[in-house]
């Protein structure tokens, strides 16, 4: 797609986000940054960047060619990636299968137990309050989002959900729980955005149980480049 960069437009934790040439288009660019903790936890992950540049879209390719809308449009560089501008709808709306993290902590379920049903989790994105969890009650007190897209966010989420498993389960990996995110497009097409990566998945091994995402950099379990470089060969043979 032969559209230039302009001006940054905003810099993320993990991303830093470009104008082009084209209003419809911007440019992605992954970084090594980590945190963790709303941003208490500082650090760097070497490659990350790379590797979730590449893992986000080639997931994203997959997710579109099953009839999931996304941004994705272009790969350009190891660490940058042409998408489609949207409004993101300020939602984190988070996907969980087996217990762990803040769900365990929250409501004493094991890390590690199998939810007798998948649990789909809002939270309201916003860092100053620390991204609280909020239900379709706050959603449309606070002009969030309206019934008609959190049905085709909680829709979208869930076939995503199915999707991943099902792939993910050949290459040994079992998924957790994970974070998406949604934009709106100009006409109000509500479309799959941000990324999907071990920044926002939880990645074990089926056999091991082994973390292979940021876990073991929020937990100080160490090997954090192993682990995404192992996700980033068993899906794309890297």
């Amino acid at each position: 797609m032969n559209i230039e960069k302009r001006g940054q437009l905003y810099e993320g934790k993990a991303k830093k986000v470009f104008e082009t040439s084209d209003p419809n288009y911007l440019i992605v660019d992954y970084k090594d940054d980590a945190t963790a903790f709303n941003g208490l936890k500082k650090g760097t992950i070497e490659s990350k960047g790379i590797i979730n540049n590449k893992v986000t879209n080639y997931l994203m390719k997959m997710l579109g060619e099953k009839g999931i809308p996304t941004h994705y449009v272009e790969e350009i560089s190891d660490r940058e990636t042409i998408v489609k501008r949207v409004s993101i709808v300020p939602l984190e709306v988070i996907v969980r299968n087996i217990a762990a993290g803040s769900l365990s902590k929250r409501l004493g379920i094991p890390e590690g137990t199998k939810l007798a049903h998948t649990v789909l989790e809002f939270c309201y994105k916003d860092d100053a309050l620390g991204d609280p969890m909020v239900n379709e009650y706050h959603i449309y007190a606070m002009n969030l989002a309206t019934p008609e897209e959190v049905k085709t966010i909680s829709d979208y989420a869930l076939r995503v959900n199915e999707i991943l498993a099902e792939f993910l389960s050949h290459a040994k990996i079992e998924l957790i729980d994970f974070k998406l995110e949604f934009g709106r497009l100009p006409d109000g097409t509500i479309i799959l955005a941000d990324e999907i990566s071990p920044d926002t998945c939880r990645f074990w091994d089926s056999e091991t149980g082994e973390k292979l995402d940021k876990d073991r950099f929020r937990r100080d379990l160490g090997n954090v480049e192993g682990a995404y470089k192992e996700i980033l060969h068993r899906l794309l043979g890297l």
